[in-house]
């Protein structure tokens, strides 16, 4: 089995099914109803690598490129703007059904709320998503980011009328709590898909409205006549990995319901070490979690997705930073016929794992344990486009993060 490639199966038929009424279908479409008031939505794009599927031996490939989310080059929006969006409504004792974007935006809300801090902990987009939805709706916004973050990435926070520190010496985690101990003293509101003892409802809003781009995926396949075998989701705290496990989970119940499997990068695999535990308790990882997957390197799995991961996900997966580098580089450089996809360092941690997996001989045992072979129909989600461009060139064009060993892949004819 290859070098810094792990993976842990999840026997679901054992487990006892964690309750899905939080993110089927009907609360599903309350999100997408919301995100579609907004006036910048679009349904982004789903790809089709035929030429690259038969290249890699499986029957198909399909990407969802969420680098046209809103102009904001990133996915995490819909998170972050849902949760406001359901933050106001409870304030106001209104449904989301009722407060489209037209709405939250007028004077008549705007008289009765006042003015309202958000705040929040980010690598990156998912505080640039929480400023966007705060400007749109004319409040205000602070984010921490953790030491190391790229400048660009806070630019663009900024940009956005909030304030925005790099916190050097802190991590990820190190800000959340920072972050929450503002809101507390200051009173301000915490928008974070990190959930803890207390701190539950924003999460699970912001899970909800991730489970917008499942909707819109598994719309888009029903157009095509396609139903996935595979879906591959990466892993931050697992929010994301949650909408989108939880969505499907609820529409393909049983032997129905596609092979879904978690990736997280070695640095920052606290999904992948609780699941290896399997002892019934979340177990984090620490330390400064120096992935080049920034939107992934998170230590805590959110409490309130874990459940949802643990009853309905197939397998997690704990994958090197040069996994990504490879997807990255593969899928801005397309084979001939196949549509090209700017996919940035968390964007492309899935597809660059799996793409290995399906190439190399000494992945092949983990390739057998996912059941992929010549009839898989796999879907990713390229999560974010090249949300810091300096790095994204240094690993497309530079070669940043090449695996050091000479392996032989497959070149399927």
């Amino acid at each position: 089995m290859g070098e810094s490639y792990k993976i842990v199966l999840n026997n679901t038929n054992e487990n006892e099914k964690a309750d899905l009424s939080f993110i089927n279908q009907d609360e599903t479409k309350k999100a997408q109803k919301f995100h579609a008031s907004f006036p910048q939505y679009e349904v982004t794009p789903l790809v089709e690598l035929k030429n690259l599927s038969k290249m890699f031996g499986v029957k198909n490939i399909f990407v969802k490129d969420e680098s046209y989310r809103f102009g904001l080059n990133a996915f995490k929006v819909l998170g972050g703007s849902y949760a406001i969006g359901k933050y106001i409504a409870d304030k106001l004792g209104m449904d989301i059904d009722d407060l489209p974007f037209e709405k939250l935006t007028s004077k008549e809300v705007k008289d009765k709320l006042g003015d309202i801090t958000f705040i929040t902990a980010t690598d990156g987009n998912h505080g640039r998503g929480v400023a966007w939805a705060s400007h749109e709706l004319k409040q205000k916004c602070i984010v921490l980011m953790p030491s190391g973050s790229s400048l660009e990435r806070r630019d663009n926070i900024r940009a956005l009328g909030a304030k925005c520190d790099i916190m050097d010496g802190l991590n990820y985690d190190d800000c959340v709590r920072l972050a929450n101990k503002y809101a507390e003293e200051e009173g301000y509101v915490m928008v974070q898909d990190t959930a803890w003892e207390g701190y539950e409802k924003i999460p699970t809003w912001i899970i909800q409205g991730y489970s917008t781009l499942a909707k819109e995926a598994e719309d888009q396949l029903l157009e095509l006549g396609e139903k996935v075998t595979h879906i591959f989701v990466q892993a931050g705290v697992g929010s994301f990995a949650t909408g989108v496990t939880g969505y499907f989970s609820s529409i393909f119940p049983g032997d129905e319901k596609p092979f879904i499997g978690v990736v997280e990068p070695e640095k920052a695999n606290c999904n992948f070490i609780t699941a290896k535990a399997n002892d019934g308790k979340i177990h984090n990882v620490t330390g400064e979690m120096d992935t080049i997957m920034a939107g992934l390197a998170c230590g805590e799995p959110v409490t309130v997705g874990w459940p949802i991961l643990k009853s309905y996900a197939d397998a997690f997966l704990s994958v090197p930073d040069a996994s990504a580098a490879r997807g990255m580089r593969i899928l801005g450089n397309p084979l001939k016929g196949d549509e090209r996809i700017i996919s940035g360092e968390s964007g492309a941690a899935t597809f660059g794992a799996i793409s290995e997996i399906l190439q190399r001989d000494d992945l092949l045992e983990i390739k057998k344990e996912l059941k992929l072979d010549e009839n898989s129909v796999i879907l990713f989600f390229s999560t974010e486009g090249d949300t810091d461009f300096v790095h994204y060139r240094q690993v497309v064009w530079d070669g940043y993060y090449t695996n050091k060993e000479n392996y032989n892949y497959k070149i399927m004819r």
